[in-house]
């Protein structure tokens, strides 16, 4: 019997199908020759770019790989695509994510045959780049509060408002907008290039540098009544959009902690000191124990979550469940891993500093950390807890 594979410690490789492993071969050799030469650069340089990579993830099938009759991969499989490209960066499986699991599943989901037709080719072949925009300036976990708003005008609407910490945004074709109306809140389909729509960068970011982040303006932009999404109304509609793309971050991370977990275990078995491998002794043996731990475990919980989500089953809590414990999990093996690197850990010589950045805001985005506590929570009690 072969040894355990350190990164993959309860052989969860094993579970997998052929396709799976091959599909997940496809995504790591391309990550491996294609991102983490450069993106240390990018990161350094808060540069990230999007038009050339999106045309290559097309070509690789990648975007809007889980939708069925565009992409058509089963869950586990999009999450390995997900886990790998996370490995890589987390700008990275922001940009797939967003357009993937954000934008085209809106469409997809709640858009017409004439929005469908328009941009989800566009957008499976990396020709179009979408975002989404809920959150705003004074409403993040709270998005019933949202400002934006359109109002009607004839038989077009007007749009007017403002959404911050838009990935993607000022690269993006065309962009999902969530606003309130006289009917409630609905969804619209919004061309980048429409007047009075503008998607200023935000700078001077610590993290996710390697990834377009932006605010979008709508000053008044007109836009037909065929712009509204057709099939969903009220919060349930971008909600149901965030499941989905939660459910890829559930996977995302372990790609993070496995890329601080191998290094700091490389790192343990050549670092000298006292002349001996700093991995000899017991606290940084107990540090990597831990570390393989909680990967295992993490990435074990996505697999579960993903034949779940195959066989139908799937809940939002058990997405909030996914979601908080593998960011909690990822951020932890990746200060840890800082630590077994000591000074050299806070370079960009090694991947550590990046992930570990990258992590404070992918616990954050797509529901705090607080707001998926309170999920489980009211799950477990049945009381709520929120207000």
């Amino acid at each position: 019997m072969d040894a355990p594979d350190p990164l993959d410690l309860i052989d969860i490789d094993a579970l997998l199908s052929d396709e799976e492993r091959q599909i997940r071969g496809l995504a790591r050799r391309w990550v491996t020759d294609r991102i983490l030469p450069d993106v240390d650069e990018w990161y350094e340089r808060g540069e990230f770019p999007a038009r050339e990579l999106a045309k290559e993830l097309g070509q690789l099938g990648f975007l809007g790989a889980q939708l069925p009759d565009i992409g058509g991969l089963a869950a586990v499989a999009y999450g390995l695509v997900e886990l790998e490209l996370e490995a890589g960066d987390s700008g990275l499986r922001s940009f797939v994510s967003v357009t993937s699991a954000l934008a085209m599943f809106a469409i997809h989901t709640f858009g017409s045959d004439e929005q469908k037709a328009e941009w989800l080719p566009r957008m499976q072949a990396g020709e179009a780049i979408g975002c989404f925009g809920l959150s705003e300036p004074d409403s993040g976990s709270d998005p019933g509060s949202m400002r934006t708003f359109a109002k009607r005008d004839g038989d077009d609407w007007i749009l007017s408002g403002n959404k911050m910490w838009i990935t993607n945004g000022s690269v993006s074709d065309v962009a999902i907008v969530w606003a309130n109306t006289d009917d409630g809140i609905r969804g619209f389909v919004v061309p980048c290039d429409s007047p009075g729509f503008s998607a200023p960068d935000i700078h001077k970011k610590l993290s996710l540098r390697a990834s377009v982040t932006s605010e979008l303006v709508m000053d008044e932009v007109r836009l037909p009544a065929g712009a509204m999404l057709p099939e969903v109304k009220g919060l349930r509609g971008p909600l149901t959009c965030l499941n989905e793309a939660r459910f890829g971050i559930i996977w995302g991370v372990m790609g993070a902690a496995r890329s601080c977990f191998a290094s700091a275990l490389n790192y343990a078995k050549t670092r000298i000191q006292f002349d001996r491998p700093i991995g000899s002794f017991q606290l940084v043996q107990k540090k990597l124990a831990d570390m393989s731990l909680e990967l295992n475990k993490g990435t074990l919980l996505a697999y579960h979550l993903g034949r779940m989500k195959e066989a139908g089953r799937l809940l939002p809590q058990h997405v909030s469940l996914g979601k908080l414990n593998n960011t909690r999990a990822a951020l932890e093996i990746a200060r840890t891993s800082r630590g077994i690197h000591g000074a050299n850990g806070i370079t960009l010589e090694y991947p550590i500093m990046r992930h570990m950045t990258n992590l404070e805001s992918v616990i954050t985005y797509e529901g705090t950390e607080e707001v998926h506590t309170l999920v489980i929570g009211e799950t477990l009690t049945g009381l709520r807890a929120f207000t």
